[in-house]
């Protein structure tokens, strides 16, 4: 049966139509069926006002003005400005998983062909026989959206210091291979300083205990003899070198990653402070913030990908498949194999295993938990996983009853539980 919205045409007639649009950077295709499958609508719309202004005249040819909002609509993105544009005017919108559209396109055809008018249609009659299979997106608030857009940001900012700072050890071991002997950890504001001033052995040579001293002061360091003599005798060891010009190219090289990693390092502490302003605003902080092991920036990951939205996870099983914590299994016969569930919300899983992985040191029944997985037999991070999987069933309790964390409750233990304030 169709599962497309009714609506109202404009001879009164009850109708069930539904859109899909196709998006690229530059232009939009669209395609609207009615009940029977049959094309309404094939149109190109651009990406900006004038697209979305179009596509809302292209609908109201079909249905009455006020009956637009009822149309649902399919896209392979939730990050799109039309995407914002559609659920502002109150359109239940789709996002539908790209490797689920190329199943759906082979029922209509095996040559493997593909265009971007006729995945339109495939979007449109994806919704129109089996809208009830899929989930609309939810309605998060702009108060949320701001926290996913600070907490990814924040997350994304994290993974390109780290990729970095490879990229520089990679570089330094190339000509000077002192500096990681000097500096095991090159995420450090003295290491950074130290080689921002000697990007080369030879500028290491020349270095003194006097400059290496004002150069640690700079950073906040206390003063340490032993600490300047340690890394002064590292960069002073004898070692290979290049040659002279190559020697110099390189330092320039290196001198530009440390300033791209200070510079980086910056914006993921702005990023930090705003993300934390912005969190505690909200009004599910609370909660958020009195599981053991959720700190401000945990909790805020978790706010960011699970949304505010009361009614997107009807069911704890629900949340805890979107997270990735529950697993899946596989059963044909007399076979039967249970595994971690690989597609889910990355975001949100990553966060739930930190969760896990702080919360065995901060809550005694999560400690008990996780010891009771390890003596059945499960290596570490499958133990985690299974107490992750604890854990957000838990919270997904909290957030529905509005209730803080009760650790007790949690583990339906009579004891006292250490502090549950997160590191």
């Amino acid at each position: 049966m169709p599962s497309g919205s009714t609506v109202v045409d404009h001879e009164g007639t009850k109708v069930q139509i539904t859109c899909g649009i196709d998006w690229a950077e530059a232009h939009h295709d669209v395609a609207v069926l009615d009940s029977s499958g049959d094309v309404l609508v094939r149109a190109r719309i651009d990406s900006g006002a004038t697209g979305f202004t179009r596509l809302m005249a292209l609908l109201g040819e079909h249905v009455d003005v006020d009956q637009i909002a009822a149309v649902p609509v399919a896209i392979e993105t939730d990050k799109n400005l039309l995407v914002v544009a559609l659920q502002a005017a109150g359109m239940t919108v789709f996002a539908i998983n790209p490797r689920a559209v190329a199943r759906y396109r082979e029922r209509h055809g095996q040559s493997g062909k593909k265009s971007d008018p006729g995945d339109a249609f495939v979007l449109a009659d994806l919704l129109r026989t089996d809208r009830h299979q899929h989930r609309p997106l939810p309605a998060v608030s702009h108060h949320a959206s701001a926290i996913k857009a600070l907490a990814r940001q924040h997350q994304d900012a994290i993974w390109a210091v780290n990729q970095t700072v490879s990229r520089l050890r990679s570089l330094l071991l190339e000509f000077y291979p002192q500096a990681i002997r000097a500096f095991p950890n090159l995420k450090h504001k003295a290491a950074l300083a130290i080689l921002g001033a000697a990007p080369t052995p030879e500028a290491g040579r020349r270095l003194t205990t006097r400059r290496i001293t004002t150069l640690l002061h700079r950073c906040g360091r206390r003063n340490d003899a032993s600490l300047v003599a340690r890394i002064l005798t590292d960069l002073h060891t004898p070692a290979l070198r290049q040659p002279a010009v190559v020697e110099a190219a390189y330092g320039v090289t290196t001198r530009g990653l440390i300033a791209s990693i200070v510079a980086m390092q910056t914006a993921v502490t702005e990023l930090e402070q705003a993300l934390a302003v912005e969190f505690d605003r909200h009004p599910l902080a609370t909660i958020l913030r009195s599981a053991p092991g959720l700190g401000p920036v945990l909790a805020a990951r978790v706010l960011a990908e699970v949304g505010d939205d009361p009614d997107r996870f009807t069911t704890a099983a629900g949340l805890r498949a979107f997270a990735g914590t529950a697993p899946v299994t596989r059963a044909s016969g007399r076979s039967r194999y249970v595994k971690a569930r690989k597609v889910r919300n990355k975001r949100l899983g990553d966060a739930c295993h930190w969760w896990a992985f702080v919360t065995i040191t901060k809550s005694a029944g999560a400690r008990a938990h996780y010891d009771r997985r390890r003596a059945a037999g499960d290596h570490h991070n499958a133990a985690l996983r299974n107490l992750a999987n604890k854990l957000v069933g838990r919270l997904w309790w909290c957030l529905q009853h509005h209730e803080t964390w009760n650790d007790r409750a949690a583990w339906n233990t009579t004891g006292s539980t250490p502090d549950p304030s997160a590191a």
